[in-house]
């Protein structure tokens, strides 16, 4: 039997057993509406409200500062289209940077042609970051948003966002992170570190379920629903609660985001070998940053090479790996981020190895063993 490496844990991890146990008492037992004032509606309640409080005190934030949502592209969607509304009548000048998520940059897409607002997109450096300075010039005394992430899902890189956030916040500036990657890969002490104003996280990147997700918005900041309906979620976020989910995004965070399931002791000589068995095939550019970047994630453009023939070939080795975004799979786009840090030529041959728990030395020497032979192949029918 082929043995099957995983390399795509920045798109997804699997769901951790424990958590998977934290979460059964909601798909079973406990199934009530927690809105409704009955007692079976209670016990949801209480036990929402004690996820809710287990989530502050793991952030050190406020419960109330707690807005459960269905994942990272809804927490981005509701901090930038809701705080962008909210703020519409003290000024339309908005700030992102050039390598966002796309959950972030079609909000900013939208919101410049569709509602008024003037956009200032921040460009990158050749290893993707940055500069504060350039922030500081964007500034305007119109501006009410920035939002800059702080981990980049292709190619790694990690935004200097305490310092971005302290300069917004001089500047009486909005300030959200998409800190969807940077859960269960970075240090954490405290959801503060980031000096923001909104702070995005996604389950399903560190052993939680899919469509769990949280935003937490610093009190008083109180957004526009971009969800209309019911007032659920301090009247932020209509529907009712994913109780499980909610479970299992708790769970996760407790057991996974300090210290970090991925352990940079393990998966840094992992990730270096992988690095020095690219740089030496033909054709082959690292495109993560030299420092600076998250330990797991190594990505890589080949010349004379598209992505998706190269991750064809490297899925009939056994091999999962990705183009980038999980969420733009299938797509012929050439990769934002690269473009971003000057490398437009080769933006159609983007490869992405992320790394996780599970994997092994073994794992990165058959890599490192299949790949010039992909790449080579791959080239040829060029």
């Amino acid at each position: 039997m082929q043995r099957s490496v995983y390399f795509d844990y920045n798109a997804t991890t699997p769901l951790d057993a424990a958590v998977r146990e934290a979460m059964l008492p909601f798909l079973g037992d406990v199934w009530g509406n927690p809105s409704s004032v009955h007692h079976v509606g209670r016990k949801a309640r209480a036990l929402l409200d004690d996820a809710r409080d287990r989530a502050a005190k793991f952030l050190g934030a406020k419960p109330s500062e707690i807005i459960f949502t269905s994942g990272g592209t809804e927490s981005n969607n509701l901090a930038v289209l809701g705080t962008a509304r909210m703020l519409k009548p003290k000024g339309k000048h908005i700030i992102t940077s050039a390598v966002e998520h796309h959950a972030v940059l079609h909000c900013f897409d939208y919101l410049e042609k569709r509602e008024g607002f003037e956009v200032m997109r921040l460009p990158v450096d050749a290893q993707g970051h940055v500069s504060p300075e350039d922030l500081k010039r964007a500034l305007r005394n119109d501006t009410v948003l920035v939002s800059v992430m702080a981990a980049n899902n292709e190619i790694g890189t990690l935004q200097p966002v305490a310092e971005l956030g302290t300069i917004c916040r001089e500047r009486g500036v909005i300030f959200h992170t998409d800190a969807v990657q940077w859960f269960g890969k970075e240090p954490l002490e405290s959801v503060l570190q980031f000096n923001a104003d909104l702070v995005s996280v996604c389950a399903h990147k560190f052993h939680g379920p899919k469509g769990a997700g949280l935003l937490w918005i610093k009190s008083p900041l109180h957004p526009e629903p971009i969800l209309l309906g019911g007032s659920h979620e301090n009247e932020r976020r209509a529907g009712t609660e994913n109780l499980s989910g909610i479970a299992g995004l708790v769970c996760a965070l407790e057991k996974f985001v300090k210290p970090p399931v991925f352990d940079s002791s393990k998966l840094k000589p992992l990730a270096l070998k992988l690095r020095a068995a690219i740089e030496k095939i033909e054709g082959c550019k690292l495109a993560s940053p030299q420092e600076g970047y998250l330990t797991n994630t190594v990505a890589f453009t080949v010349d004379g090479a598209d992505s998706i023939a190269l991750l064809s070939g490297l899925d009939v080795e056994g091999i999962c790996a990705s183009s980038g975004s999980a969420c733009s799979a299938g797509s012929i786009e050439p990769s934002h981020v690269i473009v971003a840090i000057g490398r437009k030529a080769s933006a159609n041959s983007l490869v992405r190895f992320s790394l996780g728990r599970e994997n092994t030395i073994e794992d990165v020497n058959l890599v490192c063993g299949a790949l010039p032979e992909i790449v080579k192949r791959v080239r040829s029918k060029r």
